[in-house]
């Protein structure tokens, strides 16, 4: 398979990106749990919110010609924090206030302590910390 680098196109980046009814809001959302400012994008529709780990999660309105219906898929924004049970309670609780919605209970797991919960938008979002 050939590389995707190459001299014209230079080293590719990763994003994340999200569909979002508001993606203002949502950016919002994502930044006040990250302890972050969003930043516009390239459209009025369009928000970045830098993640820790050097990535950007990239929210967009999707287009009204070709909407994209909400779904329960099996993939998850994972944010990975510090402090085991008392870390995963504290950011729970913040989704919380900021609209976002408990889905499992914080629990102890072999790898570490998890919550599950959704955002306003009903995307899913694995709260972890490291046993």
């Amino acid at each position: 398979m050939p590389s995707l680098r190459t001299p014209t196109l230079g080293i590719p980046t990763c994003s994340l990106v999200l569909a979002a009814d508001d993606p203002s809001a949502l950016a919002s959302f994502y930044g006040a749990v990250l302890d972050c400012v969003p930043t516009p994008g390239a459209a009025s529709t369009h928000w970045r919110v830098p993640l820790p780990s050097g990535m950007w999660l990239e929210l967009y309105s999707p287009s009204r010609s070709r909407p994209l219906p909400r779904q329960r898929g099996r993939l998850a924004l994972c944010l990975q924090l510090e402090g085991a049970e008392q870390g995963v309670r504290l950011a729970v609780q913040r989704c919380l206030e900021l609209g976002g919605r408990t889905l499992d209970p914080v629990r102890q797991e072999p790898f570490g302590w998890e919550a599950w919960l959704e955002d306003p938008e009903g995307n899913a979002l694995l709260l972890l910390a490291s046993a």
